[in-house]
């Protein structure tokens, strides 16, 4: 997975085009990610009891991997992810990488 939770985003598509946002949680299967305080949706929700008022509660909606852009911690910049595979001491590790500066995310 390219994005994890923590990641600093931008949006590319939809109504909250071209905002910013951490990723709160990442749903690896249907590559979805909740974005804080980005795609947000009403709920409407009943009274429970006799002479309560009903509610409207807002929250974040997932929104679909594709329409989003890693922010580069680097450079600042939305930029493509790729992969590097290092060797030390015996061990590998894979570590994402900033396609534009190069830098290890």
């Amino acid at each position: 997975m390219k994005i994890k939770v923590g990641d600093k985003v931008k949006i590319l598509k939809g109504k909250d085009n071209g905002k910013e946002g951490k990723v709160l949680q990442v749903f690896v299967k249907e590559g979805r990610a909740v974005v804080e305080g980005l795609n947000l949706m009403i709920k409407h929700q009943k009274a429970k009891r006799q002479g309560e008022k009903g509610q409207r509660i807002q929250f974040p909606s997932p929104i679909n991997i594709t329409s989003l852009a890693l922010l580069c911690p680097k450079c600042g910049r939305p930029t493509r992810v790729g992969f590097q595979v290092v060797k030390q001491d015996g061990k590998t590790t894979k570590n994402r990488q900033c396609k534009k500066c190069k830098e290890v995310i």
